[in-house]
């Protein structure tokens, strides 16, 4: 890869960084919820993505490809079951006492 491209590569991720700290310091604690399951849906993909990524990585030679593959798959899994466990937390918030016992 040249510089030039890796470059480019870090400052998209640091604008997006940033963009996204901005975009989330501005959303009101009483959409976090919807805005989370939303989120969820989105992160799926990007296992998708982590998998594809990866299966092409694995007709490479390189072993360091294989192995960011593999933790790419392992993080993005790890963020989407964290998400859907904090989203069921805070929708368990609402519930009345009463719900769900018989």
């Amino acid at each position: 890869m040249l510089i030039g491209e890796i470059l480019l590569l870090v400052f998209v991720f640091v604008i997006a960084g940033f963009l996204g700290v901005e975009l989330i310091s501005k959303v009101p604690s009483q959409l976090h919820t919807p805005l989370m399951s939303g989120t969820n849906a989105i992160s799926g993909i990007t296992i998708v993505g982590a998998i594809s990524a990866t299966a092409v990585a694995l007709h490479t030679e390189g072993m360091a490809s294989n192995v960011c593959g593999f933790v790419a798959i392992v993080l993005a899994t790890i963020n989407v079951i964290g998400g859907y466990l904090v989203t069921d937390r805070m929708l368990g918030m609402f519930k009345k006492k009463g719900d769900g016992k018989k």
